[in-house]
């Protein structure tokens, strides 16, 4: 029996996500089609779950007095389109249609600046710790939704690391990209 989706794209904004405005963003250049999704991890405090921080960080929230880590990115604007728990639970930031500030210097197939045709997606986890199975699960349903939307990302999947080698090590040794692969596969198969 198939399962109806739990997420659809509607003017770049993704139902079934928890929508938490991020003010660190702008528009993508004129005439940019989306082209690439962008997979990150992040955590606040480093190797540390939970809390809200993320969510605080993204919004330019941050208490930068709750831990000396914090201190070290003060002032920092950053954001992402999507932020993916380890519960599961998915928040977009920035809608689809604006460019989010996730990848910073970056290069995908010799063309520059990937925020201007990327959506980023974060993943609440570290290099150091294996992520869960419904972070697996949920990206893959909300990756496919995304290659259903804009069809120039079907081919166009990437770690931090692979449009910013030697400067971002995310989303880490612990991500598992075969699985990743296969569960999109296997989730597009089922619908």
């Amino acid at each position: 029996m198939q399962q109806a989706p739990s997420f659809q794209v509607i003017d770049g904004q993704l139902i079934g996500a928890r929508q938490v405005v991020s003010p660190n963003y702008n528009q993508r250049p004129e005439h940019t089609e989306i082209q690439l999704v962008v997979v990150h991890n992040i955590s606040l405090p480093p190797s540390q779950f939970g809390g809200g921080y993320i969510e605080q960080f993204f919004q330019n929230q941050l208490d930068w007095s709750q831990h000396p880590y914090f201190q070290t990115i003060e002032g920092m604007q950053v954001s992402t389109h999507l932020l993916i728990l380890r519960t599961g639970e998915v928040l977009q930031f920035v809608n689809f249609n604006e460019r989010a500030w996730h990848a910073g210097r970056s290069t995908y197939l010799a063309k520059k600046d990937c925020n201007d045709y990327s959506i980023g997606i974060e993943l609440e986890g570290s290099d150091d710790q294996p992520f869960e199975d419904v972070q697996y699960s949920i990206l893959a349903e909300v990756i496919a939704t995304l290659q259903a939307t804009y069809p120039k990302i079907l081919q166009h999947l990437a770690g931090h690391s692979d449009i910013a080698p030697g400067r971002k090590t995310d989303p880490g040794p612990f991500f598992d990209w075969p699985k990743t692969r296969a569960l999109i596969q296997q989730y597009k198969a089922d619908q």
